[in-house]
Parts: structure tokens; sequence; C-alpha cells
């Protein structure tokens, strides 16, 4: 008996510590999301030594720990449905990777310029619309747990910084109905995974009054979140005229996600970002301040960043790939990695 006891407060001491540990984890991950639509296209993805690698096991080389995945509701092709995402976070579970699922409520892409309701959703009503929310919702993640992946967030939403699924939930006009669609996906998400951490998600990372507006907006409302995600791209912020440099974002951001923290009570992460891949010597040095500001300067607070979509060459100016290999954008992660 005596054994038995000191086995069992044995095993509870390890598990203790090792969820303390993934508590105090620093996030550095990707949205790959894109991953079976290269693949299906022929496309082929290198080390630097040149060895062919897929894309997730290439992403764990160069010492990420977490992936991020996008939701579309009826996708042409069906790339980044609930089953293709199933597909590419079994890769990351293999690899003892993190993961991250962001809804966009659309079939197609979402972000602050367009956020376009899903054909099957055209013509319903405010409460069929929430309805068919929470039901995507929950069917996406209940297939996802029963093929024992352990998502970690979900994103209710991407970059609403005008709230989602327009007319019917843009913020400027509707913020009650916003907040409403938001509280389904969020009760959605816990029905399936009661432990997984819901993030709203804006963009303009430095721009204080956008996250003022939707935040309060939200509170207002009852709506809950557990944390904030921001995207922080120099490149996009100075074209829009928010910065005039790369150092003013960054600061800008930072000074943004504590003054967010102790407004609203929560953590927060840097769910995307990205810098100009035709300078990967200048980008590198970029993602190294903006990793080391949110470890160092959000006291812990802030979980982790993501590069967005750093295989991606030719027409997106921001991924971190030349050749088809990473180029000296992603060392930052990896050195990050090493020393964590």
């Amino acid at each position: 008996m005596k054994h038995k006891l000191l086995s069992i407060m044995l095993f509870l001491l390890v598990a203790t510590a090792a969820k303390a540990q993934h508590r105090d984890t620093f996030w550095l991950g990707a949205d790959i999301s894109g991953t079976t639509q290269l693949e299906a296209h022929g496309g082929k993805l290198y080390n630097k030594k040149g060895e062919i690698r897929e894309n997730t096991a290439l992403m764990k080389e160069l010492g990420l720990n977490a992936v991020r995945l996008r939701v579309w509701v009826n996708p042409r092709g069906g790339f980044c449905n609930m089953h293709d995402v199933l597909d590419m976070a079994k890769r990351a579970r293999y690899y003892d990777m993190a993961v991250m699922i962001d809804f966009h409520y659309s079939d197609w892409w979402a972000d602050p310029g367009k956020q376009p309701i899903p054909a099957t959703w055209q013509y319903y009503s405010y409460d069929e619309m929430k309805h068919a929310l929470a039901e995507h919702t929950r069917e996406t993640l209940q297939l996802l747990k029963d093929h024992d992946i352990d998502v970690k967030w979900v994103q209710v939403g991407n970059e609403t910084t005008h709230g989602f699924l327009w007319p019917m939930g843009r913020a400027e006009e509707h913020m009650e109905q916003y907040a409403g669609l938001t509280e389904a996906g969020y009760q959605a998400v816990k029905s399936v995974y009661p432990q997984a951490v819901c993030i709203v998600h804006l963009d303009g990372g430095c721009d204080a009054k956008r996250y003022d507006f939707i935040f309060d907006g939200l509170k207002r409302y009852g709506a809950h979140w557990d944390m904030i995600g921001l995207s922080v791209y120099p490149y996009w912020d100075m074209q829009a005229k928010l910065t005039h440099s790369e150092d003013e974002t960054l600061q800008k951001a930072i000074d943004n996600i504590n003054r967010m923290q102790q407004k609203y009570g929560c953590e927060t992460m840097i769910v995307e970002t990205g810098v100009w891949v035709k300078e990967p010597d200048k980008g590198k040095i970029f993602m190294q301040k903006l990793i080391r500001a949110a470890r160092e300067q959000t006291a812990g607070r802030c979980r982790g960043v993501f590069y967005w979509a750093p295989e991606l060459e030719g027409h997106y100016p921001l991924g971190a790939f030349n050749n088809h290999r990473p180029t000296a954008i992603m060392e930052a992660f990896t050195e990050a990695g090493a020393s964590r």
C-alpha cells in the first residue's frame, strides 16, 4: 500500500510539473494552413541543407512548437474545410506541436476588408445565424476531438476589426449582434474543449483605438473571450499610415499589449506577423526584436508569436521562404526556440 501511495504521489507531482511548464511555455508558431493545397499542386519545401521536408516537419525543425490552422465553411476544392484541417492537425500532433484553430466563418478569406457570409447561411435570420455558427464550431471541434487532437486555442473569427458575417455582424452598425455571434462561438468552443483558450483577433496591433472599440463593445453586450490576438505587420501598418517605421510599429504594439492586459485582465498573443521577404536579414532583426519584446516586456502575459504563411512565395510579399527554402527570417524563431 505504501509503495502504491508513493507511486500515485509521484505521478501527481510529475503531472502538476508538466502542466505548470506548459503554462509557462512561450509559443513560437506559424499559420501553415496552405500545406495540403501546396502539396496538391506539386509544391515541395526544403530545409537549408536542400533536403525535402513536409511543411509541419520543417516548422518543427526550425524550432517552432505550435501551428495555426484556418477553417472555412464550404470552400471550393475542400482546402481548409474541417476534414482538411483534421489532416493537418494530425501532423501537428505527430510532431508534438500545439494547435490553434482559426474560424473564418466564411467559405473563403475573411479579414478587415471582407467578412462574407457563407453561401448556405446567406438568408438566415440572426437567431438562425447564431445557431449555424455554433453548430459549425461544435462539429469541427468535435471531429478534431474524436481523433484525439488537443486544441489549445480557438479563434472566434479572423481579424474581426469590424466584426464578421457582414452586414449582420458588422460592428460599426450592429455591435450587439456581433457580440451575440461571438458569444455563440465562445460557448460552442467551451462545450467541446472546456479548457481551450478562446481568442478574439484584430489586425493593426499598433492601433489602440480599434481594440478599445471592439473589446469595449463586446464587454458592453456581455460577450466573453479569454485572450486577445493581434496582427503585427510593419509593412501593412506603414502602408496604412498607422506608423512610420518598423520600430514604431513594434513599440506601439507592445504598448498596446500591456495596456490591454491591464484594462481587460487577459493574456495576449501575436497570432499573425510577417516582414518583407526581399530583405531577409533586416526581417530577421525585426523578428528577433518582436519575439524578445513579446517575451520580456509584457510581464510574461503575451504568450507567443505566430508567423503567417512563412512558406508562401510569389504573389505574397511577407513570406519567409525563397526558392522553397527558409530565409534568415526564420532563424529568429530557431534561435528563440533554442533558448526556450
